[in-house]
Order: structure tokens, then C-alpha cells, then sequence
């Protein structure tokens, strides 16, 4: 155990005297966690904007209150209804300054005129518009409606975006310190002759793993216990659930898996700069892709094809399964025995490229 804890502790040290590594693999993806936490924290349905082209009977004759309740997701400009104003607010929609223009034909025709920048504010006012329009015709027949629909969201007010936000950002926090880490520590000593020395020493080969898989996992449960405290406070508001704690043995498979592809990188690599740059083209698009940033639901179909055979992906969504969704070890043990297997096969590949030495 002597040369394990010893080892141990060298690589600790050598890590937290590393300053501009703490800060990429701790402060670095805590401060997307806090910025978009909080950026994202009352994120809802947008309030859309209209310009009223003079008269239009079905808007004017919206009942107070329901115009006041109208407000949360609609506000209303209204103009006079000469020719001029009306050109004037084609091009602000045009321009994008405003949603969308609603004027009164002859004849009780209203005409809806909106951009196509943005399909969901789009989608929203023509929403809004119709259900007005047909309120006022409803009103104008004097006859209830055969049907009504009556909505509400499956996910209730305690489900806030720092649910999604801190899965997604902790996966790329803990690949980012086990690719980054391996890979650099890994060209580094060979650079510095550290690794034939060790080679030379009476030191086995499992010591030295060994204590680089657990500065490396001690490292990836800081960061958990770092997000997870930050995520649950009042101010952002995650609500853990009852097998939440099953992210530990997540974490501790996925460390495994991107420490892996560092070894792979490092064991390819002939500088720290090649290290770095491989790391950086491996690491930044799997983030992009495996949905840590943001969903995939609506990425076209070979994005959510080769999203599917990152292990980053997987460890995302087994997290999101367990800290947001409720569910248990039937989501959590197959995505651990995916990194797992994954971290056998490319260890392996990575041991047939080792070097000892830099020559």
C-alpha cells in the first residue's frame, strides 16, 4: 500500500499545484452550470409581440379580464388603421422588431401577418389568434362549443431547466477531467522520463494505475458533490430524487470510460500540445452531440445515429434518468456496463501503443 498512497499522494499534489488545471476541470463547467442555471431558471413561455393595424373587431372586444390574463403570453400595439401605419408595421416584421401584424379585411376577415425567423414565437401567435377568433365566433352563434380541450404541462412547476442543465454539464465536466487528465499526465511524464524511472523502480504496474484511477475518481465525485450542492440550493432549485445517489457509480464508470480515450490520446501523442489538441477535437463535439449542452430531440436523424455510440450520451441520460426522472438501477446498470466495456476495449488498444519512453 506504501507505494500506492505515495504515488497517490504526489499526483494530488502535482494536480492541485496545477492551477490551470482546476480551473478547467472544476471552476471552468460549475460556471456554465451557474451561468446557465441561472440565465434558463425562469424560463417559460415567452410573451410575443403584435401591432394592431386599426380595428379589429375580435381583439377589441376581448372581455378585461381575459385581456389581462392575455398579457402573460401576448402584448398588443395597437395603430391607426391608414395605409401608412400598416406599412409600417409590415416592415417591422419584416425587420424582425416585431412578431406579427393583425388588420381587418372588409367583410370580417382578419389577416395575420408574421415572421418566419422564429417558428415557435410563429407557432404561438397564430395559436393565440385562432383560439380568439374562434371564441368570437362562438360568442357570434350564441351556442356553447360541442367540445372543449383543457391542457396542462405533464412536468409540474418543480421541474425546473437545472434538472436537465446539471446532468448534461457534470457529464462534460467529469470527460473533460478524465480525457484532459490521463492524456497530459500520461505525455508529460513520458516527456520527463518519469514514466521509465517507474518502469526502473520496484513499483508494480497496478500501483501506478491504481493511483491514477483514484485521483482521477476522487477528482470526478468532488465535482459531483461541487454540482450537485450548487445545483440544490434555493436560488436554482434541483429537487434530487429518491435513487439520486446512483449517479455515484455512474460517475465512477464514466470517469473510467473518458480515461480510457486520455490513455488512447496520450499513448498516440508525441507532445503536450498534440494531447491537447486531439483531447480538444474529441472531447467538444461528443459534448455537442451526446446532448450534454442541450437536447437532441429535434437534431436530424445521423446526429441522434452517432450520438448513440458516445459514451457520453449514455452516461447523460442514465443521470437524467436517476437525479430527474425517478428511475432506478433498470436505467443505471445497462449505460454502467456500456462504459464499462467501453473502457476494456480501449484500454486495451491503448496498451498496444504504450510507450515508456518519449524515443
Amino acid at each position: 500500500m506504501t507505494p500506492f498512497l505515495s504515488l497517490s499522494a504526489a499526483m494530488t499534489k502535482g494536480l492541485l499545484r496545477d492551477r490551470a488545471a482546476v480551473f478547467f476541470m472544476l471552476v471552468f463547467p460549475l460556471m456554465f452550470l451557474v451561468l446557465l442555471g441561472a440565465l434558463l431558471k425562469d424560463s417559460g413561455l415567452s410573451q410575443s409581440e403584435i401591432v394592431q393595424v386599426g380595428d379589429v373587431k375580435v381583439l377589441d372586444d376581448i372581455p378585461a379580464k381575459e385581456r389581462a390574463e392575455l398579457r402573460d403570453v401576448l402584448r398588443i400595439e395597437k395603430t391607426d388603421g391608414s395605409a401608412a401605419a400598416r406599412k409600417e408595421a409590415l416592415e417591422k416584421v419584416r425587420k424582425g422588431d416585431t412578431d406579427a401584424a393583425v388588420y381587418q379585411r372588409p367583410g370580417g376577415r382578419v389577416e395575420l401577418r408574421y415572421s418566419a425567423a422564429d417558428q415557435v414565437r410563429a407557432g404561438n401567435v397564430q395559436g393565440v389568434l385562432d383560439s380568439i377568433v374562434q371564441q368570437a365566433n362562438q360568442k357570434a352563434t350564441g351556442r356553447p362549443p360541442a367540445f372543449q380541450l383543457r391542457t396542462s404541462t405533464l412536468q409540474d412547476q418543480s421541474t425546473k431547466p437545472i434538472q436537465f442543465l446539471t446532468p448534461g454539464l457534470l457529464g462534460w465536466a467529469v470527460a473533460m477531467s478524465g480525457v484532459f487528465g490521463s492524456a497530459f499526465n500520461l505525455v508529460n511524464w513520458r516527456k520527463k522520463r518519469i514514466l521509465r524511472r517507474l518502469w526502473l523502480a520496484p513499483i508494480g504496474a497496478g500501483s501506478v494505475v491504481g493511483a491514477r484511477v483514484g485521483v482521477n475518481l476522487a477528482l470526478a465525485f468532488a465535482q459531483t458533490g461541487i454540482f450537485l450542492a450548487v445545483a440544490t440550493l434555493p436560488y436554482y432549485g434541483l429537487k434530487l430524487t429518491g435513487h439520486w445517489w446512483l449517479c455515484l457509480p455512474l460517475i465512477a464508470c464514466g470517469t473510467l470510460a473518458f480515461m480510457s480515450i486520455g490513455l488512447l490520446v496520450g499513448a498516440w501523442a508525441k507532445s503536450e500540445e498534440a494531447a491537447n489538441g486531439l483531447a480538444q477535437l474529441i472531447v467538444l463535439p461528443m459534448a455537442f452531440l451526446s446532448g450534454a449542452f442541450f437536447p437532441l430531440d429535434d437534431a436530424p436523424g445521423w446526429v441522434r445515429t452517432v450520438s448513440g455510440f458516445l459514451p457520453l450520451k449514455h452516461l447523460v441520460q442514465a443521470m437524467e434518468d436517476v437525479l430527474s426522472r425517478g428511475e432506478g438501477w433498470g436505467a443505471a446498470l445497462p449505460a454502467m456496463g456500456g462504459l464499462l466495456l467501453f473502457a476494456a476495449v480501449l484500454t486495451l488498444i491503448a496498451s498496444k501503443l504504450f510507450r515508456w519512453d518519449a524515443a
